[in-house]
């Protein structure tokens, strides 16, 4: 009963709808926060000097409030990703659930 209960769902078109949905915008949220990260880290390799830079004659350096960009980001599209999921990709979820049950039942 379960084998066909995971056929069914894997076979309806929502299903489908849903995974490429979440798979493609999880995989940008990836990529983009991947960007950010690893250009932090590169800025930190190869320019220390850009990140070194004051602001006027304050200790704070570039490299501080970027730094807390990137933790910032990480979780602004963190929070981005939980809005959708619960908006559009539980929809989803939801209305797949719907009809295989209906389908069940019959």
């Amino acid at each position: 009963m379960e084998d066909d209960l995971v056929a069914r769902i894997a076979a309806h078109p929502q299903y489908r709808q849903l995974k490429r949905r979440r798979d493609r915008f999880g995989w940008s949220l990836a990529l983009l926060m991947l960007f950010v990260y690893y250009g932090f880290v590169l800025l930190v390799a190869f320019d220390k000097e850009f990140l070194a830079r004051r602001f006027g004659d304050s200790v704070m350096t570039l490299g501080m409030p970027i730094g807390f960009g990137v933790i910032l980001f990480t979780v602004a599209i963190t929070g981005y990703y939980v809005r959708r999921a619960n908006a559009e990709f539980d929809t989803l979820s939801d209305a797949v659930a719907r009809a295989v049950q209906s389908g069940a039942k019959k």
